[in-house]
C-alpha cells in the first residue's frame, strides 16, 4: 500500500502517523502543504494532528486552503481514502469532506490524556479489524475537540452507521459522545483521538495498531 502524509506548518504528529502506516507495511511519502499534486499511485492520504498554522483564525481553516488540500479533495472525490486525526479531523470538516464542526472543549481547557472509546461500526476499511462494540483506549490531546452536530446530522450519521468511535466518558462535550465519523462513501475517517500514539505497548497500549493493520491489509488486496 502507498500512503502520503500531509505536512503543514505546525503539524507535530506527521511522523507518528507515518510510523503507523509504515508499521503495517505501507510505503509512505511526506508531502509539504505548498505542493500542488499528490504522488502517483496512492491508496490513502493521512492528515496528521498538530496545530496547523498555529490554529489561527479557526483550527484547520487555513490548512483547508493550502495548495495541497485541493489535490486531497480531488483524490477523495476520485475514490481515494483519507484519514484525518485530531487537527486532521478539523481540516477535513473545514473542507466539507466530513460533516459537523470541531469547537472549543466544553471545559475551555486543553485536554491531554488516554480515553476509553467504543468501536461503533466495523463496516469500514478503518475499523474492520475491530469487533463491534469493542472497547479501545487511545490518547487525546486537543483544545478544540468538541464535535458539534445538529439533531438531523446525528440522526443521519446514526442511521447510516457512520459513527466510527464514541467516547465512553465524554471528555470534551462532543454531541452524542462522537469521537470519529465516516464520510458517506465510508472512504474518509476523521477522529479526534490518536490511534497512531497507541500502536506499541511501550506507548502504554497498542489498541491503535489494528486500525493501521486492517487498513493496509484490505487496501493491499483491493
Amino acid at each position: 500500500m502507498k500512503a502520503a502524509v500531509i505536512v503543514f506548518p505546525g503539524s507535530n504528529c506527521d511522523r507518528d502517523l507515518a510510523v503507523g502506516f509504515e508499521g503495517a507495511g505501507a510505503e509512505v511519502q511526506m508531502v509539504w502543504h505548498k505542493d500542488t499534486a499528490l504522488p502517483q499511485g496512492l491508496d490513502i492520504v493521512g492528515i496528521p494532528g498538530g496545530f496547523s498554522f498555529g490554529d489561527y483564525l479557526r483550527c484547520g481553516a487555513i490548512a483547508a486552503q493550502s495548495p495541497i488540500t485541493r489535490a486531497v479533495i480531488d483524490f477523495v472525490h476520485g475514490g481515494g481514502h483519507a484519514l484525518g486525526i485530531c487537527n486532521g479531523f478539523q481540516v477535513l470538516t473545514e473542507t466539507g469532506l466530513l460533516p459537523g464542526a470541531l469547537m472549543r472543549n466544553a471545559n475551555l481547557k486543553f485536554i491531554c490524556k488516554p480515553v476509553d472509546l467504543k468501536v461503533e461500526t466495523t463496516s469500514s476499511v478503518f475499523t474492520q479489524s475491530y469487533k463491534p462494540g469493542q472497547a479501545v483506549r487511545f490518547p487525546i490531546a486537543h483544545h478544540d475537540g468538541n464535535y458539534v452536530a445538529g439533531p438531523e446530522l446525528v440522526a443521519e450519521l446514526t442511521d447510516q452507521d457512520r459513527i466510527a468511535f464514541s467516547y465512553a466518558n465524554n471528555p470534551n462535550g462532543s454531541t452524542a459522545d462522537i469521537a470519529g465519523v465516516l464520510s458517506e462513501n465510508r472512504r474518509v475517517l476523521g477522529m479526534m483521538p490518536h490511534p497512531e500514539r497507541a500502536i506499541e505497548t511501550a506507548q502504554g497500549g497498542s489498541d491503535g495498531a489494528a486500525l493501521f493493520a486492517g487498513l493496509t491489509a484490505l487496501l493491499a488486496t483491493a
